[in-house]
């Protein structure tokens, strides 16, 4: 599967390459401001996995089949060395890359994420792409005041509507809604688990108001990064970098510091 990216900086044979990995119902779009502040200093890719952005649809998706995508990516573009940075489904994707790949990683950083199963349902999620009516709208606006009648958080519906797009005047989604809706035990499942621990320097990044990272979920985090460092940003939620991208960022260059020349 060829991954649509974007690509930041230029590429550095003196240090490794940063690979963004977005979250579920995100894209590479969702790393832009991020990614600007690094690319000065850094090459950078962000992919839009597969299902989402511009990337091709199928019918399934499971944590191997998206690590294996990025690793075709890295392959196809000549990529020997790699810092992995993911988000929610893109953290568990770094895992599992990690996993798979050690020795093409030289760091993981994981943002608002755990190597366990989560109970966490989307259905309220999916309603609110099924209640906007694609033949219907003739701007976001419209597309909004729909979707607000399954989900009632203005922040939450701006990020869905990011897959909004127009295609010959008509309205779209660039993801693939079917496929995501099918894969979902797998998205919320973490299979395989952590067979294998990843050795190398690891880092999660944290929200002191999520859900997802909590004390609970230490030792079976430490099985699977057993060198991990676990910063916790206050006062922030699940989107961490997007919450406190000046706190994200700092945490984040302290940890990049090390690697670079």
């Amino acid at each position: 599967m060829e991954l649509y990216f974007r690509e930041y900086g230029s590429p550095r044979s003196d240090q490794p390459t940063l690979v963004f990995l977005h979250g579920l119902f995100g894209s590479s779009v969702n790393w832009h401001s991020i990614a600007r502040r690094f690319e000065d200093e850094w090459h950078i890719l962000a992919p839009d996995l597969r299902n989402h952005g511009r990337s091709p649809h199928c019918e399934v998706m499971s944590y191997t089949q998206m690590a294996e995508d990025v690793a075709d990516l890295l392959e196809a573009l000549f990529v020997e060395q790699v810092i992995v940075i993911g988000h929610s489904m893109g953290g568990k994707v770094a895992i599992t890359l990690a996993q798979r790949l050690p020795e093409k990683l030289a760091a993981l950083v994981v943002a608002d994420i755990a190597p366990v199963a989560y109970d966490h349902e989307f259905d309220d999620i999916l309603a609110g792409f099924n209640a906007v009516g694609l033949s219907q709208i003739r701007n976001r606006n419209a597309a909004d005041t729909m979707m607000a009648t399954a989900i009632d958080q203005p922040g939450i519906r701006q990020y869905l509507l990011q897959n909004l797009y127009q295609d010959e005047g008509q309205w779209q989604w660039r993801l693939n809604l079917e496929g995501i809706a099918s894969s979902m035990p797998a998205i919320t499942g973490f299979a395989p688990a952590c067979h294998q621990s990843y050795v190398g320097p690891a880092l999660i990044i944290r929200g002191e108001q999520s859900a997802y990272v909590q004390d609970q979920h230490e030792p079976e985090i430490r099985n699977c990064l057993p060198t991990v460092i676990i910063e916790t940003l206050s006062g922030v939620g699940h989107w961490v970098y997007a919450e406190d991208p000046e706190g994200f960022t700092r945490i984040l260059s302290s940890f990049l510091s090390q690697f670079k020349t």
